[in-house]
């Protein structure tokens, strides 16, 4: 019998498991809580405050927030050879203005980032409460994280602080982040970002006509860049990019000082990253030299590129203990699990070559990085069983 079949067959976890359906209610208001808390990159103290209390009321002990803002908790094992984490990030793609309140229509909520990623949170509370309610042991230590600077320009903040040379160690990863109960993230994807600022005297529209235009640079290396990039990603591993924020000018019938624009490159291949990369810095190049060659006066336009985002590509192991019993969980609820790669928590331990997967947060999610996104209460309890089977294997099961 497997480790999975046998931890479903012990009266505690079977207990454990209804305990954990009981929690619906409670799991909802603390999602419409913590949605309402807003917590952008680099804005995520308030919501990782609540979180530290949630924690310590769910039964953890030593709760923590560390010196970048991630939100940790212990929950120690019989021996603590090992330490197994568990974590969701607490930041969402949202800026601190956004309107986060919570609609509801029937079992669908309704408000940005009430799936990405606070339901993940929700997921580690229900689970620590079902631990503590049956007072299931472990042979090794439970760290429980809500890390910061998972999403935008976080760039993995949170983790790579975690993972830092000299850290504690932490010899399993599982972080909670994603829709369908039957996925499984073990690999990474990985990627680029820049943030890149043209700059020039800027002038009069009428006055100055013929100066270097910083907005019409940008517009030539988006052009370059889009058409070569496409040339890219059209063939061999997967492969993206995007221009994903623009802005700059004082007014319309002004040129303008700066034009600066934020792009996101992936990819499943470390070649076929560098490859894109290489095309995006030589179009930035020639988009700048273009507009300088245009001018009929003036002095030339500069270009500043900076790298504001490096999450590594990351070849996961799908032999691995973690991800085979992790595949036995899902499968053991009558799923078929699928094996995917996606750009989360678990690309830093990955790419270091440690065990670490990313699982999913349960219900139905839609609508993610949107203003309506959505999450729907349908069999939600399903993820967190799932995360109790795969913890308490990796964890070593000691018995209530």
């Amino acid at each position: 019998m497997s480790v999975i079949s046998t931890l479903k067959n012990q009266p505690a976890i079977l207990a454990a498991f209804k305990t954990i359906e009981s929690h619906r209610d409670e799991n909802n208001r603390d999602m419409i809580e913590l949605t309402e808390i807003p917590a952008p990159p680099f804005g995520e103290d308030t919501r990782g405050k609540r979180v530290a209390e949630m924690f310590r009321e769910a039964g953890l002990a030593n709760v923590k927030i560390d010196e970048v803002g991630n939100v940790i908790g212990m929950r120690p094992g019989r021996s603590g050879a090992k330490t197994i984490a568990l974590g969701a990030h607490i930041d969402t793609v949202f800026p601190i203005e956004t309107d986060v309140t919570v609609r509801r229509e029937g079992d669908t909520y309704i408000a940005p980032g009430i799936g990405d990623n606070t339901r993940g949170i929700v997921v580690l509370l229900s689970l620590i409460k079902a631990l503590e309610a049956h007072n299931i042991q472990t042979e090794h230590d439970l760290m429980f994280v809500g890390n910061i600077g998972e999403e935008g320009l976080g760039d993995l903040r949170g983790i790579k602080h975690l993972y830092r040379d000299g850290a504690p160690k932490i010899d399993s990863f599982i972080a909670v982040d994603g829709g369908r109960d039957d996925r499984l993230v073990y690999s990474g994807v990985g990627s680029f970002r820049y943030r890149v600022t043209f700059k020039g005297p800027g002038g009069h529209s009428w006055g100055d006509f013929g100066d270097a235009n910083p907005h019409h640079a940008l517009g030539r290396a988006t052009t370059l860049f889009a058409d070569r990039a496409a040339k890219v990603s059209s063939e061999g591993p997967r492969t993206s990019f995007s221009l994903g924020r623009i802005g700059g000018g004082t007014s319309i019938n002004s040129i303008p000082f700066e034009s600066w624009m934020e792009v996101d490159m992936r990819s499943v291949s470390v070649e076929k990253l560098d490859e894109m990369d290489a095309v995006f810095q030589q179009a930035m190049i020639d988009g700048l030299a273009a507009e300088n060659a245009a001018r009929t006066r003036g002095d030339e336009i500069t270009v500043d590129i900076k790298k504001v985002g490096d999450r590594p590509v990351a070849n996961g192991d799908a032999s691995s203990p973690l991800v085979q019993q992790a595949l036995a969980a899902i499968g053991s609820f009558g799923l078929d699990p699928q094996l995917r790669s996606s750009s989360t928590d678990a690309n830093t331990p990955i790419a270091k070559g440690l065990p670490a997967i990313t699982i999913s947060r349960g219900g139905k999610s839609a609508g993610a990085h949107s203003f309506e996104e959505t999450w729907t209460d349908t069999d939600s309890h399903i993820a967190i069983q799932i995360a109790l089977l795969i913890t308490l294997a990796q964890a070593e099961y000691a018995g209530p």
